[in-house]
């Protein structure tokens, strides 16, 4: 894939003790943090070979069995579907960190190896030791955000969005990021919400040979791409809701990531209103539909107290803003109401 990038924002000279989350957050676009980790143990360890850099995740081990993806060599590293999308390509396994580690290096010079990938597990869990020298300071701004660790040889995980906003720092080899604003989402042409290769619906065009006639709409999502290649030690800021295609570039990879959602904990996901809207709205007649969507505009996608605004503080109810206690009743009465 040839895509045409758009400038990236770039940060230099940032710091994990001084992360600038709100400047970040504020702009709200993807932004490349230059050397952010430079002098994690895991980037220092790297910088003397893969080996060391396995010795060194093998050191900081707590040896609880991971959970990681294993797919032949024709998987060709990208964990997906099979050809008629209903069921993945990869094998959900469950094994030692350090066995993983060592499959992963007895094939380092095959051109096509097996896929190996040990996606989105707990450092704490699984590397618990290894925070102390390879950590961003986010209890700084009072935002429990813990972190993940992803490792692989040379895997794509296909271009997804998540809910929250998301720091990734580059560990051990190069990733290249390709980066798309929310409103691509009808030109990526998402796969199925279920099953996913990650938990999460992903573009189901193949980005290194994309075929346009099955997937025109992609030409048009090409232009407004924005492309970073991630050395060890840089970390890339993915706002909440862009769309990222993410490439480990080198036969041996690990990245560390922080998601962080910009609500409190007793909002939920809005993936959760949206599978019930599929169910009580989507296939409602169109003129249905269209009244539906001018009540959710003025209840839900327009301005916050505009539906309460007329009416006495202590008449509002839920058209004031939802605290905790609200929230705790909002639920009992959704769980009610769906039990009936």
């Amino acid at each position: 894939m040839a895509p045409q990038p758009a400038s990236i924002r770039v940060l230099e000279g940032c710091r994990g003790d001084a992360l600038p989350l709100a400047e970040l957050l504020d702009a709200a676009v993807p932004t490349v943090l230059k050397g952010l980790a430079g002098d994690w143990g895991l980037v220092r360890a790297g910088r003397n070979g893969t080996q060391a850099a396995m010795d060194y995740l093998k050191s900081h081990s707590s040896g609880r069995p991971v959970q990681y993806s294993y797919g032949s060599p024709e998987v060709g590293g990208r964990p997906f579907y099979n050809d008629d999308l209903s069921a993945l390509n990869c094998e959900v396994r469950r094994g030692g960190l350090d066995q993983v580690l060592d499959e992963i290096a007895a094939h380092l010079d095959e051109p096509r190896p097996p896929t190996y990938y040990v996606a989105s597990q707990q450092v704490d869990a699984c590397l618990p030791a290894m925070r102390a020298d390879n950590d961003l300071d986010f209890a700084a701004h009072g935002i429990q955000a813990p972190p993940s660790v992803w490792i692989g040889n040379r895997v794509t995980a296909s271009c997804h969005y998540d809910a929250p906003n998301n720091i990734a720092v580059c560990g051990v080899g190069r990733r290249r990021f390709t980066l798309f604003p929310p409103d691509q989402i009808g030109n990526l042409y998402p796969g199925p919400l279920d099953p996913t290769p990650g938990g999460q619906a992903v573009s189901v065009v193949d980005f290194a040979r994309p075929d346009f006639e099955r997937f025109p709409r992609f030409a048009d999502a090409l232009p407004n791409a924005q492309v970073a290649v991630l050395e060890p030690g840089d970390a890339i800021f993915i706002p909440s809701m862009w769309w990222h295609h993410v490439e480990g570039l080198e036969a041996f990879n690990v990245l560390v990531n922080y998601w962080w959602m910009s609500m409190p904990a007793w909002v939920p996901t809005p993936m959760h209103a949206l599978y019930l809207a599929m169910w009580s709205l989507r296939d409602r007649p169109e003129r249905e539909k269209q009244a539906w969507r001018e009540v959710f505009e003025y209840y839900v996608f327009g301005p916050a107290g505009r539906a309460g605004e007329h009416l006495p503080e202590a008449a509002r109810g839920m058209l004031a803003p939802v605290d905790e206690t609200q929230a705790r009743q909002l639920r009992a009465m959704l769980l009610a109401r769906l039990n009936r």
